[in-house]
């Protein structure tokens, strides 16, 4: 029954489930085949077409975005008593990435009203310490990379290069968390290209626009001075123990030779995993054309109801339709969470993006407080994630936002 009494033909909504067609299904069943189910060919195409996609001149793929993270900052030569600045909303794999290799994170609050980092607060944090600067595209809308240049530019005297990427740059690296932006563009740059950044990671996990089931990418901006193809292979030599030859090099008669140059990591991209990428790029566009549909009928309601929302496209910006992000008025996070229970029992899986990182036990052991993140807490105590999926039919929509009416009308 909803609110005034009436019978409800309960459906069963999942938040964000893979759109798998029959085209990825047999692109894997023909890597299958192959023989070839690790790194190879369809790697390396993935990574091509990727490139081209985003306005990129090279693109590393790799098991996930989190690994994407932590090798752009091991390329910039991120090391111990490095300062990395980051929002304090956000997903933890943004700040662990610079942690895991010793750096400090400094936490940035949000503007009001926003998720999106307080630049001031950014710039002001910047000091000879300071190597890279986070900033994070989420939901799919770009940052404001006009206003994160300026700031980074402003302290460039204050930056203190060490080796022949972070001297090429001159200032702060850009490394931006692109995870939920592939194919976002503002002012006609795409997320993650190198007129907005230094580097940049994205995601392919399970619940994102586009998947390889698990996965992600890295790229970074051509240098004066350094060889492009020179920083792709130390990529290479980072995903997969320090290993001067992939097994796709070996594979050539009397090619077995190789060296392990360092110890490193084990994060490479399988040709199964790159199958399927490979079918989910041809059908992209019209993946995202598809979210912006739903996108526009949540926002019709979103006008109606008074929330607060995501705006997905403006004048010189259009997002990748990742996340539909609602606002309840006067809510606090108590009643946030009946809400999402009550669409629970209605068969609608809700979800929260995100609660900021200095709420979580990890980063409050490492001296953060939230009361200290006041416009972070904000945005999050009344904060809804609805169902934005390509698997979401015109029905199912309809029943989402006449069961959310329905539950914010008798509030």
């Amino acid at each position: 029954m909803d609110n005034m009494g009436r019978p409800l033909k309960k459906r069963t909504i999942t938040f964000s489930p893979p759109d798998i067609s029959e085209a990825e299904i047999q692109e894997v069943a023909e890597a299958l085949r192959s023989g070839w189910i690790t790194t190879g060919p369809r790697t390396k195409e993935l990574e091509r077409r990727l490139a081209d996609y985003c306005h990129t001149e090279k693109m590393v793929c790799l098991a996930s975005a989190t690994a994407a993270e932590e090798l752009n900052f091991h390329v910039l030569g991120l090391k111990p008593g490095d300062e990395v600045i980051v929002p304090a909303y956000t997903y933890t794999a943004t700040a662990s990435a610079a942690i895991h290799l010793g750096a400090t994170v400094r936490l940035i609050d949000s503007q009001p009203g926003t998720f999106e980092m307080d630049y001031a607060q950014m710039a002001d944090a910047i000091n000879e310490h300071t190597k890279a600067v986070v900033p994070v595209d989420l939901g799919g809308i770009m940052c404001d990379y006009d206003q994160i240049h300026a700031a980074v530019e402003s302290k460039a005297h204050l930056f203190h290069p060490e080796g022949k990427i972070q001297e090429a740059l001159g200032r702060v690296a850009i490394v931006s968390d692109c995870a939920h932006a592939l194919g976002a563009v503002r002012k006609g740059a795409m997320a993650g290209s190198a007129e907005v950044s230094d580097f940049a990671s994205y995601s392919f996990h399970a619940v994102k626009n586009f998947t390889t089931a698990e996965g992600g990418a890295a790229t970074f901006r051509p240098l004066p001075g350094v060889d492009a193809n020179e920083i792709y292979h130390l990529y290479q030599l980072l995903s997969l123990h320090g290993q001067s030859k992939d097994a796709f090099s070996k594979e050539h008669a009397g090619s077995w030779e190789y060296d392990v140059i360092a110890p490193w990591y084990k994060c490479n991209m399988t040709d199964v995993m790159a199958a399927i990428g490979l079918r989910q790029l041809d059908r992209y566009p019209g993946m995202i054309e598809r979210r912006h549909a739903l996108i526009r009928r949540y926002d019709q309601m979103s006008e109606r109801l008074s929330l607060g929302h995501l705006q997905h496209t403006g004048p010189d910006f259009r997002s990748s339709g990742h996340l539909y992000l609602t606002r309840i008025p006067g809510a606090d996070a108590e009643e946030r969470n009946r809400i999402i229970a009550e669409m629970a029992v209605r068969g609608i899986a809700c979800n929260v993006h995100y609660k900021p990182l200095p709420m979580m036990t990890a980063y409050r052991n490492l001296g953060w407080h939230i009361e200290n993140f006041p416009n972070a807490y904000d945005y999050y105590h009344n904060l809804i994630s609805l169902p934005l999926n390509t698997r979401l039919s015109d029905e199912d929509q309809e029943y989402i936002i006449e069961n959310y009416t329905d539950i914010l009308e008798h509030r």
